[in-house]
């Protein structure tokens, strides 16, 4: 047997390897369960490194478990003393001491590229932050993303000063993210709106077909999937675009697991194939 060599088995990789910070979702539905789907769909290999345990089903959570600073740090370096990460995705982080962890760990490596979804809380309401949350995200983590895609609300959250969504967008470029993907479900009308911000400014408008019902961790779905594709080398047009094709299609295609919010189906891509 020849002995390891970590010079070799970079380069022997093949399938770009994607780092995770996110909660566990005991449903399946949402955090790592649904970064780890959405991830491999683009032909990626997930790292989960777990942020936080909660208590949630398809209707709510209910409470969460921050994991212990020293922990979370030793599953992050693990794998990056391990494994050639490609791109970074951080969903739920639940505390501002894990996001000063992260982005102790991140600093270190500024090229690589970061997806932030600033998880702030469920999408019932029920926070999935401590107090303080929001102003580490803005000052540690913010800076260090390539894109962050918050929803209305939480952008809202973010910046509380600015009177609507696109300016709060606007703020979070001036705090040092690139690109910006606020994302309008929770927004009235036929279609959903999600729109790209980048250089002071708006970028381009996507307009998709607004489906029926609530789904449990769409959010989480769009995110990973571009990070997914970032890690692939995609551009960030391209990546923006294509993530969002492939998260309305895994919602267009959901399914009810339990009593409450449906489940986008990730694996459509699987079930297609098998039945062609």
């Amino acid at each position: 047997m020849r002995p390891y060599n970590r010079a070799m088995a970079r380069q022997e990789a093949t399938v770009p390897v994607v780092l995770v910070f996110s909660g566990l979702d005991p449903t399946g539905g949402a955090g790592l369960a649904a970064d780890l789907e959405a991830i491999a769909s683009q032909g990626c290999h997930p790292a989960p490194v777990a942020t936080a345990l909660t208590v949630q089903d398809t209707r709510d959570a209910l409470r969460f478990e921050p994991v212990a600073p020293g922990l979370l740090v030793e599953q992050a370096r693990a794998v990056l003393e391990d494994m050639p990460v490609a791109a970074v995705k951080i969903g739920m982080v639940g505390t501002a001491t894990v996001a000063e962890c992260i982005h102790t760990l991140l600093a270190e490596r500024p090229e690589l590229p970061v997806v932030l979804d600033p998880v702030l809380g469920s999408g019932a309401g029920t926070p999935l932050a401590e107090p303080g949350l929001e102003q580490a995200l803005m000052s540690l983590l913010v800076p260090l993303a390539t894109v962050a895609t918050p929803n209305g609300p939480e952008a809202l959250r973010l910046v509380p000063e600015a009177d609507t969504p696109e300016a709060a967008a606007l703020a979070l470029l001036e705090a040092g993210c690139e690109h910006v993907l606020l994302t309008g479900g929770h927004a009235a009308g036929d279609a959903v709106v999600n729109r790209l911000y980048g250089g002071r400014r708006l970028l381009e408008t996507f307009r998709w077909e607004r489906l029926p019902g609530a789904f449990h961790g769409s959010g989480c779905t769009l995110a990973g999937a571009l990070a997914g594709l970032l890690a692939q080398g995609r551009e960030i047009f391209g990546a923006v675009h294509q993530a969002q094709q492939y998260t309305h299609e895994a919602l267009r295609a959901a399914y009810r697991a339990g009593r409450g919010q449906r489940l986008p189906n990730r694996l459509f891509w699987a079930r297609d194939e098998a039945r062609a």
